[in-house]
């Protein structure tokens, strides 16, 4: 019998989202598996047994400046879950101008079973090892918490005035069967200093079966427009040997090294 669990997991805010203070009304996570994305690891998340996968996720954001300019970022993340319900994402991190730091890959492993996580830098050839945090009370919390849903900033919660909450009908999104659901707030004239009242949109389609969410598109004209899709969906079990520490890396106390959001080594808390 499929089992659902929550589990904490808590990752620094996605680079590519944090060009200016976030939207209002809606929140984005570092990634919807850990990586520079939208979803389920950000926050608390979902443990979902008995349902493995694997895909790519993609986000992507676009900004339109006042010149005509337009700025666009990219970002994928391989992502990989077992029947165990353990996760791993790979994502290439570029080196950092200035420094000797090389483009290299960092994997991450959550591994559910053991309440443990890893951070494998390659670089360094060094795994940092360090337990999973404590989840939300229930999944309606993992969810919102996760980024599936926006999380509202303003007083009154989802119920406030200002904000509009409609569920979509399902459909297929990205080759599988998904909710969706569409919030939309509106800032009024004169509350941040504008003129006329400012609208923004966010829409997250939610996997029935997998359930995380396969596409999250936001719209904010103050910052642009953000996507995540969640494409190549496999539904099949990945090989065992993605979810343990290869040979050769050293194993270390600690939640990340300097591939892995820099500034070294952290004490495991």
């Amino acid at each position: 019998m499929r089992k659902i669990l929550a589990v904490g997991f808590v990752l620094s805010a996605a680079m590519m989202l944090a060009q200016g203070p976030p939207p209002a009304g809606v929140g984005f996570a570092r990634g919807a598996f850990g990586g520079r994305g939208l979803g389920m690891m950000g926050g608390g998340s979902s443990y979902v047994t008995g349902v493995p996968f694997s895909a790519v996720q993609v986000v992507q954001s676009q900004e339109a400046l006042m010149d005509g300019n337009t700025i666009t970022r990219k970002y994928q993340t391989s992502i990989a879950r077992d029947g165990q319900g353990r996760v791993r994402t790979e994502e290439t991190v570029p080196g950092r101008p200035g420094s000797n730091t090389a483009t290299h890959t960092v994997v991450t492993i959550l591994d559910y079973v053991a309440q443990t996580r890893y951070v494998l830098d390659s670089a360094t050839m060094t795994a940092y090892q360090s337990p999973l945090r404590t989840p939300p009370a229930n999944r309606a919390s993992a969810l919102r918490q996760g980024g599936m849903v926006p999380r509202v900033a303003r007083s009154g919660g989802e119920n406030a005035p200002n904000i509009a909450r409609t569920t979509l009908a399902p459909q297929v999104v990205n080759g599988v069967l998904a909710s969706g659901t569409q919030h939309v707030e509106t800032i009024p004239a004169g509350q941040i200093g504008n003129d006329k009242p400012i609208q923004i949109t966010r829409q997250t389609w939610v996997s029935n079966e997998l359930q995380v969410p396969v596409q999250i598109r936001s719209s904010d004209p103050r910052f642009g427009v953000t996507s995540m899709e969640l494409t190549n969906i496999v539904q099949a079990e990945p090989n065992g040997s993605l979810f343990v520490v290869p040979a050769g890396y050293t194993v270390k106390q600690g939640r990340g090294g300097p591939g892995f959001g820099g500034g070294g080594q952290r004490p495991t808390r």
